[in-house]
């Protein structure tokens, strides 16, 4: 007979060939393997930056969702629920866009967002004032304001978020660029350029929108970023400076107004909903918390990026 060498310091769920480690009788136990098990998912990037100057917002990052009567971003249904078995996969919770401090440079996109094979993208960055055009991405960025034609929103991705809203596109008062796209709506322009609203879910329990678009700047009047975490667009001269995505929806940052710099895009977020009776060992590179409702574990991941493995 050969006898078999255990890893050494196993924890709860690891598996070793045939075996399973139980921490709770602190033994390797022969072990059935089942059969695959649904999980479902909200995966929630980046959201983008504002734009430098008269400039545009960051469109909101993109957001997938396979809970049951939800929406997925850009006004399509929920997605089919993930098929896992047992073993690893990858997550990663994208990072917000930095807002631009180059006139000539659009904010910048935000990072995407992985759960297994669901990618979310990216929230475009917003138009500046000599770049013009807001950014293609998870939603669209806004467009920054100006006389030429080039002064618009960037495209969402379909099923995942809207475009961005066209940039003011005369020189005269109030000099507004266009609002970030969101996952709920299109972003805004012509003297309303607010963020696009972002999308409602209650994976959680609760029910939370995510995924607002940033707002554009204008002379005089603060235009709001869209619900769920959008920031809000600068001023004139600075007077009011634009405000950050909030962090793990996904927000895009709000466009900032001649000399001023655009804001960052808010941080994405992973959550996932499966049974109770599987277990969910995160690796160190993420951060992540966990609670129990009825028959399922719900884990939300806010940062990072590594392996995860169920058993």
């Amino acid at each position: 007979m050969v006898a078999l060498d255990f890893p050494d310091s196993p924890v709860d769920g690891q598996r070793f060939g045939d075996f399973v480690w139980v921490d709770s009788v602190g033994v390797w136990d022969f072990d059935v393997v089942e059969g695959p098990f649904d999980v479902e998912y909200l995966v929630v990037a980046g959201g983008g930056g504002g734009g430098k100057n008269r400039a545009g917002g960051g469109g909101a990052g993109g957001y997938r969702s396979s809970v049951t009567g939800e929406s997925s971003g850009g006004g399509a249904s929920a997605e089919t629920p993930a098929e896992i078995s047992a073993g690893a996969y990858t997550v990663t919770v994208g990072a917000g866009g930095a807002g631009s401090t180059d006139e000539a440079i659009d904010g910048a996109n935000g990072a995407n967002s992985v759960f297994s094979t669901i990618t979310s993208v990216g929230g475009g960055g917003g138009g500046s004032r000599t770049s013009q055009a807001g950014s293609a991405g998870g939603s669209g960025g806004g467009g920054n304001q100006n006389s030429a034609s080039s002064n618009v929103g960037g495209a969402g991705t379909a099923g995942q978020g809207f475009d961005g809203g066209d940039g003011q596109a005369v020189e005269v008062f109030p000099y507004e660029g266009g609002g970030g796209g969101g996952a709920g709506e299109a972003g805004n322009t012509d003297g309303q350029a607010s963020g696009g609203d972002g999308v409602s879910s209650s994976i959680t329990g609760s029910a939370v929108i995510r995924a607002g678009g940033g707002g554009g700047n204008n002379d005089s009047t603060v235009i709001s970023g869209g619900d769920g975490g959008g920031g809000d667009g600068g001023t004139i001269s600075g007077s009011v400076s634009p405000t950050s995505g909030d962090v793990n929806t996904g927000g895009g940052g709000g466009g900032g107004f001649d000399n001023g710099n655009g804001a960052s895009g808010g941080s994405g977020v992973v959550i996932i909903k499966y049974p109770a009776t599987k277990s969910l060992t995160v690796g160190a590179g993420l951060t992540s918390s966990t609670t129990t409702s009825g028959d399922y574990k719900i884990t939300t991941f806010t940062a990072g990026t590594d392996s995860v493995v169920f058993a």
